[in-house]
């Protein structure tokens, strides 16, 4: 009786644990990504339409520290033209100072600026959103396991909770996230913004064009990296030839004992 006892106590343990893992155990929405692979490129439209989604949707709540507007028109990422990065950076109200009167004050933004931040501190974050405090996503893929599968999922995860499953005010279920509960609401939904190319805003390919976007930030080097990835291989390849040839050439020169 007592080790029955004992494995109903644990059987009850599990059984309410199982939905803390479930998203760990889940498998990822897949798509194609073009960064993917020893060729591996960003798609320059993604990119753009990329950061449209993260300015006019995430950057409410989540900062970009370690970027700055002149990186929008370094070759390898999203490669507005200066003069486009240029109107993009004054579009942006910068605070700078002090003045000859020892005051703060607001100026447009400029290329050597970083990206805005949207609070002042983490204390205003965390206090602007019940409590949870929206993480900096300037390399937020590479902080997650399951990098870009994990994020895009995600972004596509929002679902009803399933019964059995109660959820606090101001939090709501997700079936990527850890635990499945997470603190912010859905952000994207059709047609939240209107892509100037024309591409369809739909949710998934919202959720891959800031995918891809976030790709970028978190390793602004990657097609650089792919190429010199490349390029050792194929040194390579030539040098293990040559080697062939020269130990071939050399070995020929000995007879062989009969």
């Amino acid at each position: 009786m007592k080790y029955f006892t004992k494995f109903l106590i644990i059987l009850i343990f599990l059984s309410s644990n199982v939905n803390s893992y479930s998203a760990e155990n889940i498998e990822y929405l897949k798509t194609d990504w073009s960064f993917k692979g020893l060729f591996g490129k960003f798609d320059r439209g993604a990119l753009q339409r990329g950061y449209q989604v993260y300015t006019e949707v995430c950057a409410s709540c989540h900062s970009m520290k370690y970027l700055s507007y002149r990186n929008l028109a370094e070759k390898g990422g999203p490669e507005f033209s200066e003069a486009q990065a240029k109107v993009i950076a004054a579009s942006f109200e910068v605070t700078d100072g002090p003045n000859a009167d020892g005051e703060m004050f607001k100026r447009p933004g400029k290329l050597s600026d970083k990206f805005v931040m949207p609070y002042e501190n983490v204390e205003a974050a965390t206090a602007a959103n019940g409590g949870a405090y929206p993480p900096d996503m300037s390399v937020l893929i590479k902080a997650r396991s399951g990098g870009a599968d994990y994020i895009y999922s995600l972004l596509q995860g929002y679902d009803e909770p399933p019964a059995g499953i109660t959820l606090d005010e101001g939090v709501y279920y997700n079936k990527y996230m850890y635990g499945n509960k997470i603190k912010m609401a859905s952000p994207l939904s059709e047609g939240i913004v209107e892509y100037s190319d024309g591409t369809e805003t739909s949710i998934e390919q919202m959720s891959k064009d800031v995918t891809t976007f976030l790709m970028w930030t978190a390793e602004p080097h990657l097609e650089s990296r792919h190429q010199m990835g490349f390029k050792a291989i194929v040194y390579l390849i030539i040098l293990t030839i040559l080697v062939y040839f020269s130990m071939k050439k050399i070995w020929s020169r000995i007879e062989t004992e009969v």
